[in-house]
């Protein structure tokens, strides 16, 4: 029997990269499986959206919603970082919210128009992008699991998809501390 999802309806396409060693796929857990993968991911990340739901602003507000989420190697993540970033070196996640402002006088995307009926369109939030190889040192120097990194990880970026940002310390405190609390319901399930 499959466990309720708490949270809005959630398109999720999930992959964790097949050149990531068999050690650090294994250390991850199911959250890395890439044959289960995506089923731990799409109760844990529609929970999630369910949890922000009421504080979300109202644009970001949807009965169902649409995200990326990819685990890759150090060596792809610096790629990203340099092409979208402009730093070298790896990173331990990327987010990149399809909701954000247009970039640089492009178009905004367009905001659908929402309506329960069977034919709605999910809102596309971006896709999150954790490399596995850094989440794993992370894991190390803060003396907790790797599985619990990649959740960290990934909560992080899915509040940056929801617009959360932290330009500054009191900024990535409370974003810190929003991170807790997920992480914190994630474990009560």
């Amino acid at each position: 029997m499959a466990a309720e999802l708490h949270g809005p309806d959630l398109d999720l396409a999930f992959e964790a990269d097949p050149e990531l060693p068999a050690t650090l796929l294994q250390a991850a857990g199911a959250w890395a499986d890439p044959l289960a993968g995506a089923e731990p991911w799409h109760r844990l990340v529609s929970d999630w959206l369910g949890q922000l739901g009421p504080e979300l602003p109202e644009p970001l507000r949807a009965p169902a919603y649409s995200l990326g989420l990819s685990l890759v190697g150090d060596a792809e993540i610096a790629a990203l970082n340099q092409d979208w970033r402009d730093k070298s070196g790896p990173t331990d996640v990327l987010a990149f919210a399809a909701q954000d402002e247009a970039e640089a006088g492009a178009p905004a995307m367009p905001m659908p128009t929402w309506s329960d009926g069977p034919d709605s369109e999910p809102l596309e939030l971006g896709d999150i992008v954790i490399s596995l190889e850094t989440a794993a040192r992370q894991a190390q120097e803060h003396g907790h699991s790797l599985e619990r990194e990649v959740l960290f990880l990934a909560s992080h970026g899915l509040l940056h998809l929801l617009g959360w940002d932290h330009p500054d310390e009191a900024s990535l405190a409370a974003m810190l501390g929003r991170q807790e609390q997920l992480l914190a319901a994630a474990d009560q399930r």
